[in-house]
């Protein structure tokens, strides 16, 4: 790792190892670490993505007085100390364990506490879960982009009857595939072998690959236009754009490659420049991604994550808000989910937001008013 580039950091934040995390030797990138003493606010980013995606809102959550904490999570990065063979162990990359990853880290920082956990994307439900199995260590927690359900339900018959995308029963494939214009669900493509080889060699090359998939997901695409499903059917989920529910015989890189950015609006994308591109196509051309799409096949094969069940029947009781952008189809894409998260899986939810101007990268697009958000709530979180 010694042979790596220095990251493009703004002064203020630093990069570092910590050694023995749950089995890792976890990189971070850190802010307001200069005082002892500080609370913690702990980011955990999603796929395809990497600490780096926080860069924007670390500084002015340490300029408020805490230690702000986002590391490059399970198989993204520079965290070492995981397999990165499709044929490896799933059960390193189930949810549960991801948090472990988290605690570990934090304990390991020497906090026995953060003020907030803020999940993104992925990194949503590991949050969630954070704050649903340790309350007394993740105090609050803020979900992004992905809505948080609730576990599975055992009465229903445990994780397998779930009908949202990551434990729909086989037959949603088969009905997909029956279409008129035949599609694939992401989760199960994710979940194929191919997966990794189609994005890491795609035949445009990474870097214009992750330029196309940022872009296509972001409110740059003026086509991403959110609305509630009514339904989880084949009929429904046929209305998401192609990043989530895909032509079944396109892989990702062929996906996003039709909706390539234009030069000009390349060069107009200040949210993701081209040099801060550079990072995200560097870092997974030297890891690829099948660290990340490994978590997915924990979802769709059902049995590494059969543990989530032990939580059947309980709720987010700390602190708890959602954020997103208004052009991120995340929000709806299982439905229901956005719904069950406020009236029943969080019991203190101070407000959901959705950001104008603002895909599925939101605190990338949109950094300052994610700030402003976090900031909020983290100031009344104890009032909630």
């Amino acid at each position: 790792m010694a042979s790596l580039n220095a990251l493009p950091l703004a002064p203020g934040i630093r990069a570092r190892f910590v050694e023995n995390v749950n089995g890792l030797t976890m990189h971070l990138l850190e802010a307001g670490y200069e005082q002892a003493g500080r609370p913690c606010v702990l980011l955990l980013h999603g796929f395809p993505e990497l600490a780096y995606s926080w860069r924007k809102v670390m500084l002015p959550l340490a300029s408020a007085g805490f230690h702000v904490i986002a590391p490059d999570q399970r198989g993204y990065g520079r965290t070492t100390g995981w397999d990165d063979a499709y044929d490896g162990d799933l059960n390193a990359f189930r949810i549960l364990n991801v948090v472990k990853d988290a605690l570990a880290l934090v304990f390991a920082l020497g906090h026995r506490s953060v003020a907030a956990v803020v999940g993104h994307d992925f990194g949503s439900p590991v949050a969630a879960y954070c704050a649903l199995a340790r309350p007394d260590v993740f105090r609050s927690v803020a979900m992004m982009s992905a809505p948080f359900p609730g576990p599975p339900d055992l009465s229903a018959g445990g994780a397998a009857a779930h009908s949202n995308a990551s434990t729909a029963p086989p037959k949603i494939l088969g009905d997909l595939a029956a279409l008129d214009r035949p599609r694939q669900h992401y989760h199960w493509y994710y979940s194929a072998r191919e997966a990794n080889d189609n994005m890491r060699n795609a035949p445009h090359g990474l870097h214009a690959f992750l330029r196309a998939y940022y872009h296509h997901k972001s409110a740059d695409w003026k086509a991403n236009r959110p609305f509630r499903l009514a339904a989880w059917s084949a009929q429904e989920l046929a209305k998401l754009p192609t990043y989530y529910v895909m032509d079944l015989d396109k892989g990702m890189a062929e996906t996003v490659a039709a909706e390539m950015p234009s030069a000009s609006q390349i060069a107009a994308c200040q949210w993701l420049t081209e040099d801060e591109l550079g990072v995200y196509s560097a870092e997974f051309a030297r890891t690829g991604f099948q660290g990340g799409l490994q978590w997915y096949r924990c979802r769709t094969e059902g049995t590494p994550n059969a543990d989530l069940e032990l939580f059947s029947g309980r709720t987010i009781d700390v602190p708890s808000c959602f954020i997103a952008g208004a052009s991120d189809w995340g929000v709806y894409q299982k439905p229901g989910d956005f719904e069950k998260m406020q009236t029943t899986a969080c019991t203190r939810m101070t407000g959901c937001h959705l950001i104008e101007d603002a895909g599925h990268w939101v605190q990338q697009e949109q950094p300052e008013r994610v700030t402003d958000l976090l900031l909020r709530f983290l100031r009344a979180r104890d009032q909630a």
